[in-house]
């Protein structure tokens, strides 16, 4: 008995909705023109990591159950006597999202964790860095349902960067709000 291949829903919306409306508003010739998502950075840096050696730990721990994926801890590159760090201490977590955990992510991050940020009235479209990239800053881990609040005992954020093949901000603006990104509304 053959099995189906388990595709995310985005990645359905992807193929059938986003790239024939970008192919219409930037009029590429054929489908592979059309910018894609490649992959999603969480990246949290570790505030008193120094002094703790457990809040790493935790961290991982707590990337882990948002991502669904194992966080590698990131390694200080220089001692800084003034901070006490040395080189090669642990100093944040990281985790790189691709193929089906990266769509996963998104939806998720889209229909459930931003709109239970305090006050949300959209994200802001300032954040890309003109290779077509956006990276959204997130100052409480608790918005996502998979962190429970009791068990938490730090309130830190983290950065999310959207990497993705566009070549200039505005195809890489059209391809993550044709994806559900929730931008502020902009007045031109």
């Amino acid at each position: 008995m053959a099995t189906e291949k388990y595709t995310p829903r985005l990645a359905e919306k992807y193929k059938k909705e986003v790239v024939p409306a970008l192919m219409k508003k930037f009029s590429y010739k054929t489908v592979m023109q059309a910018p894609r998502l490649t992959k999603i950075c969480l990246n949290r840096g570790v505030n008193g990591a120094v002094a703790d050696k457990k809040l790493i730990d935790i961290s991982i721990d707590e990337l882990a159950m948002i991502t669904g994926q194992k966080a590698v801890a990131t390694m200080s590159k220089k001692d800084v006597s003034n901070f006490k760090l040395r080189k090669d201490m642990p100093i944040g977590v990281k985790v790189t999202l691709r193929g089906v955990n990266m769509y996963e992510f998104l939806d998720r991050l889209v229909s459930v964790s931003l709109p239970r940020v305090r006050d949300f009235k959209g994200i802001s479209d300032k954040s890309f860095d003109g290779r077509g990239n956006y990276t959204l800053g997130v100052t409480e881990q608790i918005i996502f349902p998979e962190i429970d609040i009791d068990k938490v005992n730090k309130i830190t954020g983290m950065d999310i960067t959207f990497v993705t093949t566009a070549n200039t901000n505005e195809e890489a603006f059209e391809l993550l709000k044709e994806l559900g990104m929730p931008f502020k509304n902009i007045k031109k």
